[in-house]
Order: C-alpha cells, then sequence, then structure tokens
C-alpha cells in the first residue's frame, strides 16, 4: 500500500500543472511584445500574425509529444512522464528569456523561438493526458469530475499569474524598462517553477489503479492497440477538444491581444479584465464539477456548448466596444460557456479509455483535437478581423464549432461511474448506467 494519500496525489498533481502550464501560456500574454523583437520587418498586423504562427506550429508538434509521451506514461508509469514533460518545457520557457532578437542575430531569431515553442509543445503533449489520467486514477469515484476540475482550474490560473507579473513588471520598473528587458523575466521565472514543479512530482508514485492494472495487463505496444481498439474514444475526443480549444484559449491566449489591439484598451485594463475573467472560469468548475458528478457529465457538456452557441457573439460585441465594463462582461460571459463545457468534458475525455491505454488514446485525440483547433484559435481569430474589418468576426467561427459540438455530445456515452479499468468495453457503459450510443 502506498504511503502517499489520494489528497495529496490531487496537490501534488495540479502544483505541477500549475506550473507546466505557467510556462506555456505566458507566450500568448507575451505575443504583442514578441511581434517587436522577433517581428520587426513588417506590419503590426502581419508582425502579430506571424507570431501567432509560431504560437500554432507548438501545437502541431503536440501529437507527436503525445504519441512518445503516451506510450511511457502507459508503459512506464504517470509520475515518469509527468517528470520529463515538466523538466523539458521548463528549460525551453527559459531558453525563451535569454534568446537574442532579431535585431542581433537577423532570422537566426524567429527560428530560435520556433525552435523552443516547438519544444514546449512536445512536452505539452504529454503534460495533460498523463496529469488527467494520474488525477482520475487517484480520485474517488463520485468525485472524478471534481479533482479534474481542479486540475483544470489550475493550468488556467497560471495565465492569471503571468497577467499579474507582467503588470507588476510594467508597474514597478517602468513601461521603457518592460520594453527593453524585463519581459524577459516571466520566462526565466518559468524555468525556476519547473524546478519547483519537478520537486513536487518526484514525491508521487503512480495510483494503485494503475498499478494494480499493469498487473493484470500491459500493453506492449500502447499505440497500436489504442489505435486499433480506441480509434471511435479517439475521434470523439478530437471533436469534443474542438469546442473547448477554441473557447478556453481564445480567452487564454488571444483576448488580452484582441483588447489592446482592436478594442484599443489600456495595457493595464486588458491585463486585468482578462485575469477577471479566468479566475471566475477556474473557480466555476468546482461547482460545475459537483454537478457532473451528481446528475453527469452529458448535461453540463450540453449547457456549456448551448451557451456558447448563444453567448459568444455578444461577448464579443461588449469586449469590442472599447469599454472596461464591456471589456469585462464580454469575457465572463465565453468564461461561464467553456466551464460548464469543461466540467464535464475533460473528465469524459480521460473516461473514455481503460486504464491500459488511457494516456496513449487520450493524447493522441486530445492533442490532435488541440493541434488543429486551439493552436490555430489565435490565428484564426486574428486572421478574420483583418480580412472582415469586423471585430464580432471570431464569434462566427466559435459558434461554427459550438453546432459541431452538440452533435458530437448527443453521441458521447455517459461515463460518470464507468469502472476505469475496463472502460469503453460493454460492461464499463452498462455499469455506468449508459443511455446513448457513441
Amino acid at each position: 500500500m502506498s504511503a502517499v494519500t489520494p489528497r495529496r496525489r490531487l496537490v501534488g498533481g495540479f502544483v505541477g500543472t500549475f506550473v507546466e502550464w505557467y510556462d506555456f501560456l505566458v507566450y500568448g500574454l507575451s505575443a504583442p511584445i514578441l511581434a517587436v523583437y522577433f517581428f520587426p520587418g513588417s506590419s503590426p498586423v502581419a508582425a502579430l500574425l506571424g507570431t501567432f504562427a509560431v504560437y500554432a506550429v507548438s501545437f502541431l508538434v503536440r501529437p507527436l509529444g503525445g504519441l512518445v509521451f503516451g506510450a511511457m506514461g502507459d508503459r512506464r508509469g504517470r509520475i515518469r512522464v509527468l517528470a520529463v514533460t515538466v523538466l523539458l518545457m521548463g528549460a525551453s520557457t527559459m531558453v525563451i528569456g535569454l534568446l537574442p532578437t532579431y535585431q542581433s542575430i537577423g532570422i537566426g531569431a524567429p527560428a530560435l523561438l520556433l525552435l523552443c515553442r516547438i519544444a514546449q509543445g512536445f512536452s505539452a503533449g504529454g503534460e495533460t493526458s498523463g496529469g488527467l489520467s494520474y488525477i482520475l486514477e487517484s480520485a474517488p469515484t463520485d468525485r472524478r469530475a471534481r479533482w479534474i476540475g481542479v486540475a483544470v482550474a489550475m493550468s488556467w490560473l497560471p495565465s492569471v499569474l503571468a497577467s499579474l507579473l507582467i503588470l507588476g513588471l510594467r508597474g514597478g520598473l517602468g513601461n521603457a524598462a518592460y520594453l527593453d528587458w524585463a519581459w524577459r523575466v516571466p520566462f526565466l521565472l518559468g524555468g525556476l517553477f519547473a524546478l519547483i514543479g519537478l520537486w513536487l512530482r518526484s514525491t508521487l508514485d503512480d495510483p494503485e489503479e494503475y498499478v494494480e492494472a499493469t498487473r493484470e495487463q500491459r500493453a506492449a505496444h500502447p499505440v497500436r492497440q489504442a489505435l486499433r481498439s480506441d480509434r471511435r474514444a479517439i475521434v470523439t475526443v478530437t471533436l469534443l477538444v474542438a469546442v473547448q480549444a477554441v473557447g478556453a484559449y481564445l480567452l487564454l491566449s488571444y483576448f488580452y491581444t484582441y483588447l489592446t489591439t482592436v478594442a484599443q484598451l489600456s495595457v493595464t485594463a486588458a491585463l486585468l479584465t482578462n485575469a477577471a475573467a479566468i479566475v471566475v472560469m477556474a473557480l466555476l468548475m468546482l461547482p460545475f464539477g459537483w454537478i457532473a458528478d451528481r446528475f453527469g457529465r452529458k448535461p453540463v457538456m450540453f449547457a456549456g456548448v448551448g451557451w456558447l452557441l448563444l453567448g459568444v457573439w455578444p461577448a464579443f460585441a461588449l469586449a469590442g466596444t472599447g469599454g472596461i465594463v464591456g471589456a469585462l462582461t464580454g469575457q465572463l460571459v465565453l468564461a461561464v460557456g467553456v466551464a460548464l463545457f469543461a466540467s464535464g468534458g475533460f473528465v469524459t475525455m480521460v473516461e473514455l479509455f481503460s486504464t491500459a491505454v488511457r494516456v496513449t488514446g487520450h493524447s493522441i485525440g486530445y492533442n490532435v483535437g488541440y493541434a488543429v483547433f486551439g493552436g490555430t484559435a489565435p490565428l484564426v481569430a486574428a486572421a478574420l478581423i483583418s480580412a472582415t474589418g469586423s471585430s464580432s468576426a471570431p464569434a462566427c467561427y466559435v459558434m461554427a464549432i459550438a453546432v459541431v459540438g452538440l452533435i458530437v455530445v448527443f453521441r458521447t456515452p455517459e461515463t460518470r461511474g464507468a469502472r476505469l479499468r475496463d472502460a469503453g468495453t460493454e460492461s464499463s457503459v452498462a455499469s455506468s448506467g449508459e443511455l446513448s450510443p457513441l
């Protein structure tokens, strides 16, 4: 019997997740300044699009990282993969803070920035699937959605820390100093945070669910087995992720840029309103997670896609007015929809797979979905506004994704109460009270 208690696993798991995603998300908040230093030879719009293109490329490598770390997580253990991912993420983040600019080495600067983002994307490919699998397998059966909700909230809150840190640097050192050199500080701190995350994860061990499952059956070739036996679950996860990725990453990585460049809001107001919306989104995961545990995953997912479908146009319309009240209200509307969907969606996506191939199966579907929809969301949003001249144009993209989401949720099985060991099998579906076919 392990000496590590379930609650300690939860704390160790979500603190490590917080560190990992601080490193990944700080890039989005630094996009305007990175555009100046790494893409200076073009118009401001083209430079920003170039910065978001590099952002998108990091998502394209996530499926490869998911394959490598997914197989490692299922064959070698959850903790091992989580230690490697946080170390790789921290190192690549710190290097971004040390990179020479375009003015110093020319085209080599954006090339090195791209390599760092590729390393971050490769690491992120294993982090979510490994971390969520670890939390799920450590959680009591009747609290899985709430525990996963905590982990997801802790992957969003680093954006708030990064926002407040940037605001503090601008206010404490002055805007000139921030633009000159202090923009590097958030990236350098990411390396230090990663060492803390690595230490925290080194004190944990694999959950009993995983240990017992591997005694019964260990997948010799997790990728092959997942692609053969869980293809439908992988496709389902990819499409569920589309809703989550577009909504969440617009709020986490694009809205700050949108508010400062499109709505012409001040940097301080943009950072504070964005941070407030993200905090609300994270806090909502707790009550919404309780509802998902009590009444099922599908009701809250349906509520989430319905909310986004009806609310995203007013959200962008309000945020684009240029006022602080409109900016905050618009982001809060988006935050509610994302939190609703996430409270049921994230736990469903890991519950669809059996323990033997959970990290691998989830990582394939999840990372393909994020590569296609999440990494491109800021780029698509910026391109739509540039092409149409409408500040609300990105809402059309979110609404189209939400329509697809409604269909996918309808065809997704209810996983509340499913036995993790044989998730996705007929016995597991029957035990969970499944009502609709996959």
